[in-house]
């Protein structure tokens, strides 16, 4: 198992809270399944209500999936299982596990260059945290940017990308 991270200075609290990035889509059933849905349209119905959101959407979690829109299609498309989530803070745990006094961010898992990663027991997992995020890039376009590089980066480690590696790419990219 590999655990790799983005360091940020100190934190300044360690409560955590799990936030989840699922969004629902309604696709239409499969061909041999089309006597699954009844043949209404909703907009027949005038008892139908319009649908309502599951919850109110946080800006911060819109700014982690709006990072991960950005991925291009062949990245996006080999993430299927990998948990994205948002954690107000690090854990001492998470914190330990890299020897970082804060992260942005973080990996877990194993990551899919290695041998046998897609029959690894142990789900990937990317963590971003917001606390840290807010405390170093503010708010606004400063803060979009941020989250977007961490997340990034969080993605080329599950795609085996070191840190030193990522350093290296950094390097080459700003003397263009």
């Amino acid at each position: 198992m590999m655990a790799v991270a983005r360091h940020v200075g100190p934190i300044a609290t360690r409560r955590t809270r799990r936030l989840g990035l699922h969004r629902r889509t309604r696709t239409a059933p499969a061909a041999d399944n089309a006597g699954m849905w009844p043949d209404i349209d909703p907009s027949d119905d005038p008892s139908a209500a319009p649908e309502e959101p599951d919850e109110v959407v946080d800006p911060f979690e819109a700014l982690v999936v709006a990072a991960m829109d950005s991925l291009p299609e062949a990245f996006r498309s080999r993430l299927g299982s990998v948990a994205i989530v948002v954690e107000d803070e690090a854990t001492p745990d998470q914190l330990h596990s890299v020897g970082a006094a804060g992260l942005l961010g973080l990996y877990t898992g194993v990551p899919r260059t290695r041998y046998g990663a897609e029959d690894a027991a142990v789900a990937s997992k990317i963590t971003i945290f917001r606390g840290p995020h807010l405390r170093q890039f503010g708010d606004g376009d400063g803060l979009a940017r941020g989250v977007t590089e961490t997340v990034h980066h969080e993605v080329a480690h599950h795609f085996g990308i070191s840190d030193a590696r990522l350093v290296e790419l950094e390097r080459e990219r700003n003397s263009r």
